[in-house]
């Protein structure tokens, strides 16, 4: 039986130093997380969101390239001991890994701080910050993927030159999916609309709230809570209105009093006109018209045109109940009445007679 001695000959001790190498590289773990999750925790007290992503972004990261790192040395110290000429391989393969690794902390770093930044209840526009951290993590992925292949070895110059034929090529088998990434990355720089916001277009059945913004496509969640799935090349070729960024909402209405009340309508008018320039929730600085407007086959007809302060779609139709309870109010007050579709038939006196002498 070999004793402890015989086994740390010259032949056998790189096996130990191998070990050696792993042992310390899990003691280097262990202490890294530690640290990084003690400083994470008092990131938390600052007010800068930046800290806190890269903190949170560091252990993972920072833990493959402790293990890549431990690895390809023990690799390169039994490689240099036994001549094992598969072990060259770990070195570009260490520092292929140690730059994915770098791309990875980045990629965990901008994705922790857009997260950081919507949670934190600052006023950030959430579909401007997702386009940018997209365009960042793509970009990040693009280099770093570069910079692997130029480490292992292959010619960046005759990849990017491939690209371009190829970029070609699959420009022509993809045109919708290259148009429907355009098309996002437009409504990313024009903005003509926000994830919240409620849209609608005029030329196609489209309403709803906006839910997300994607490369390919933009949900939006109709009115029937349904999702709507909508390719961003679309946008592009069809008008798009966006409700949620109206300033005021329009009151636009017609009533009718009846003929018998005609001389009571100048004072009506001007009734209306008073209560809707007094009234707490409408906008007075925005057109406000209260005028006779037509005869119509049943009543004397007026209207109102007005903007009220909010927007929101539920107040504004409290406003409005309100308003036209007022003008009824007004018609009522004045001794006049609310016109109703009305006939009148008039007879003829000589039919009238000859009635009356049948009857008789």
């Amino acid at each position: 039986m070999m004793d402890f001695k015989q086994l740390l000959t010259q032949e056998n001790t790189y096996i130990f130093q191998a070990f050696l190498v792993i042992f310390v590289a899990l003691i280097a773990n262990l202490f890294q997380k530690r640290v990084f999750k003690s400083l994470a925790e008092k990131s938390k007290l600052t007010p800068n969101k930046w800290d806190d992503a890269l903190l949170q972004s560091v252990p993972r990261p920072f833990s493959a390239i402790i293990w890549v790192t431990s690895i390809a040395f023990a690799g390169d110290i039994i490689q240099k001991a036994t001549g094992a000429v598969i072990l060259e391989a770990l070195s570009p393969l260490r520092d292929a890994s140690i730059i994915a690794a770098l791309a990875w902390f980045l990629v965990l770093s901008i994705r922790h701080t857009e997260t950081n930044y919507l949670t934190s209840g600052k006023d950030v526009d959430p579909t401007t910050l997702d386009g940018i951290s997209k365009l960042a993590r793509i970009s990040v992925v693009i280099t770093a993927a570069l910079m692997i292949l130029q480490t292992l070895g292959f010619s960046i110059s005759g990849v990017l030159a491939f690209g371009g034929v190829g970029g070609i090529a699959i420009g022509f088998a993809a045109k919708d999916l290259l148009s429907n990434f355009f098309g996002g990355l437009f409504i990313y720089l024009d903005r003509p609309f926000a994830v919240g916001d409620w849209v609608r277009s005029p030329d196609r059945e489209i309403e709803g709230v906006v839910e997300k913004v994607g490369w390919r496509v933009t949900m939006i969640r109709t009115f029937d809570k349904r999702p709507l799935y909508i390719p961003n090349a679309v946008f592009s070729q069809i008008a798009v209105e966006n409700p949620s960024r109206m300033q005021n909402r329009r009151i636009n209405e017609t009533i009718g009093i009846r003929y018998d009340d005609a001389d009571k309508m100048e004072v009506i008018t001007d009734q209306v006109k008073k209560m809707l320039t007094n009234h707490p929730e409408i906008d007075a600085t925005n057109t406000l018209m209260v005028n006779f407007n037509s005869f119509a086959p049943s009543s004397l007809d007026f209207f109102i045109y007005t903007f009220t302060k909010t927007t929101n779609w539920e107040k504004y139709h409290v406003i409005k109940q309100d308003i036209l309870l007022k003008i009824l109010k007004i018609i009522t007050d004045n001794g006049a009445e609310a016109a109703f579709p009305t006939s009148t038939i008039h007879l003829a006196q000589q039919e009238t007679t000859k009635i009356s002498e049948t009857q008789n």
